[in-house]
């Protein structure tokens, strides 16, 4: 018989289909990294490395010639040098067109090479992962990479160099677990499979339907994992702004002014911003303190996002703790005012109903604090003031949040900020209540809106405590001293910004003028100065934070001087209850 000649015409079709199969896979090698770069300016690095096979296993050398045929690339990853809009980087991808992206000695040498030319190069490195995970075939020698990758990047960070990691589909096993969940900003694709065991080994261990969406980019954001979700063709828009906050040194990469509204140029008169001790009182009025209290908890008050929008541009929102929570109760990101990056911190509140539910009353839970920590250890490493808007009722006083460490969350803040080698301004606009005001409030300088009040609890909460009858808390309010004449005549906070009658509510860019000049004025004070004597400043300010209770204690057998005959009346009664 002879030959067919469909069949043959069979095999020709199926041979050029292949071809063209090869042909769009290896176009796609490279191909997140090529949209990144500036066209022109990349020059690829260790291209010739090249695996060992080191346990000689059986097919694995005949895999590799396939997989380096068909995509032109000698492993899975490529490394090059470039810019993207003129900033130098050097930038890596790991293709799961090749060998599923997976993680063998070859990619575990060029990540650490990579970090190693950005820290010597004082640039940014950027890492796309796409990968399965450790590559099987080298056993071992592949699971080492692991450590080997984490190390390398972490000895980069600890030299000052900002790792920007980017989690595309999907990203999984020893990459996930190791250098790609180390970056100092992690984005990730949308939909992309991100985590450590594949989602069919849980639900075969674990014998449960997993939910919908499981392990996905938005799980992995709202569980704190992620900074951000940015579509592909977003992706260079997206990280060319995050390299702009961190350019150091840079004061020109603003692209925008800051925002001009008309009512606060126009604004007759506007009164400066009370800077010294003992000035209070004559900015007290007819609102009482509670009334104050009042005025602050309504809902048409400005939010944090107001603020944000007045004072600032570019902000650029952060997420996550990277411990497993997602707190929108507590704002996080980074932004410009004028041309300085700073990182900016607050309290979030509801505008609405829904919303108020979803913020949790601005509520935070140990997850915001962590988070809230992490976003000033980031502007630490890259020498950008902190400034942080206070606005809470409280820490969230909830059974998950004590099995989740509050305490321990805010305590860890506490003591961090102290040693913070970065100027930090905190400003009350609402009320600030408890440790879960001073929680991201511990600033070198403190500033209260006129209306705005700073206590040890909610007057709601004094009351219940001392008298267990929470409808005294207008008599609290009273005693508390919680206004922020009241506590700039104790020397307690460091000026009053001040607002127009009926409350900021009712001209807001009164006082948005008022609050960007007290910023400014912050950050011609402090911007710049030693760190040592920065830190030092703040430790003695809070050390000996007394305020006209000074002195509180003496030596044995000395004076001691007692409080107020009313407040002291309070105590005794709370202590004959006990």
């Amino acid at each position: 018989m002879g030959e067919n000649p469909f069949a043959r015409k069979r095999a020709v079709l199926l041979a050029y289909k292949e071809q063209r199969v090869r042909g769009r896979k290896y176009a796609h090698v490279g191909l997140k990294l090529r949209r990144l770069m500036d066209p022109g300016s990349v020059t690829e690095l260790w291209q010739d490395l090249e695996t060992q096979d080191p346990l000689q296993f059986p097919g694995y050398r005949e895999k590799l010639e396939d997989n380096q045929q068909r995509t032109g690339a000698r492993d899975a990853l490529m490394c090059v040098k470039g810019t993207i809009d003129s900033n130098p980087v050097v930038c890596c991808e790991l293709s799961a067109s090749f060998l599923m992206g997976s993680m063998g000695s070859v990619v575990g040498e060029k990540i650490a090479r990579a970090a190693e030319e950005a820290d010597q190069d004082k640039c940014p490195l950027i890492i796309i992962s796409a990968s399965g995970g450790a590559r099987m075939q080298e056993g071992m020698y592949a699971l080492f990479q692991m450590e080997k990758t984490a190390a390398s990047i972490r000895r980069f960070q600890r030299h000052g160099g900002l790792f920007i990691s980017i989690l595309t589909d999907p990203t999984m096993g020893g990459v996930s677990a190791s250098f790609a969940s180390l970056g100092d900003l992690i984005l990730a694709e949308p939909d992309a499979l991100i985590g450590f065991a594949g989602p069919r080994v849980i639900a075969q261990t674990i014998h449960q339907k997993l939910p919908k969406g499981f392990q996905k980019a938005q799980f992995q954001l709202e569980h704190g994992f992620a900074d951000r979700i940015a579509e592909p063709e977003k992706m260079r828009e997206e990280v060319l702004q995050l390299l702009r906050f961190h350019v150091k040194g840079e004061k020109t990469l603003l692209r925008k002014d800051l925002p001009d509204d008309e009512c606060i140029q126009q604004a007759p008169d506007l009164p400066d911003m009370v800077k010294n001790h003992g000035q209070g009182e004559g900015h007290r009025g007819q609102l009482s303190a509670y009334e104050r209290v009042r005025l602050v908890r309504s809902e048409d008050r400005p939010k944090i996002t107001d603020y944000i929008d007045a004072l600032f541009t570019d902000f650029t929102e952060l997420c996550g703790d990277r411990c497993g929570t997602e707190d929108p109760a507590i704002l996080c990101g980074l932004a410009f005012f004028g041309s300085q990056p700073v990182t900016v911190i607050g309290h979030r509140k509801g505008k609405n109903l829904r919303d108020s539910l979803r913020f949790n009353f601005g509520m935070p839970g140990p997850g915001g604090y962590r988070k809230a920590l992490r976003l000033m250890r980031e502007a630490e490493k890259f020498g950008r003031p902190v400034i942080t808007f206070i606005d809470t009722p409280g820490a969230y006083p909830g059974k998950e949040a004590e099995e989740n460490g509050i305490s321990s969350a805010i305590a860890e803040n506490l003591a961090a900020m102290a040693e913070l080698r970065v100027p930090i301004l905190s400003i009350v606009t609402g009320e600030g209540s408890s440790g879960g005001a001073l929680g991201i409030g511990a600033g070198d300088r403190i500033l209260m809106l006129e209306n705005a009040v700073y206590s040890v609890l909610s007057p709601e909460g004094f009351a219940s405590i001392l008298w267990k009858d929470s409808k005294r808390a207008a008599e609290a309010s009273e005693i508390m001293q919680m206004t922020a004449p009241e506590l700039l005549d104790h020397g307690l906070i460091d000026g009053i910004i001040e607002e127009p009658e009926g409350g900021i509510q009712k001209e807001p860019g009164f006082c948005y003028r008022r609050m960007k000049e007290a910023i400014e004025t912050f950050l011609s004070d402090l911007y710049g100065a030693d760190a040592d004597e920065l830190t030092e400043r703040r430790y003695q300010k809070y050390r000996s934070f007394e305020g006209a209770l000074r002195p509180v204690c003496k030596a044995a057998g000395g004076p001691v001087l007692k409080p107020e005959e009313s407040f002291n009346a309070t105590l005794q009664k709370q202590e004959s209850d006990i």
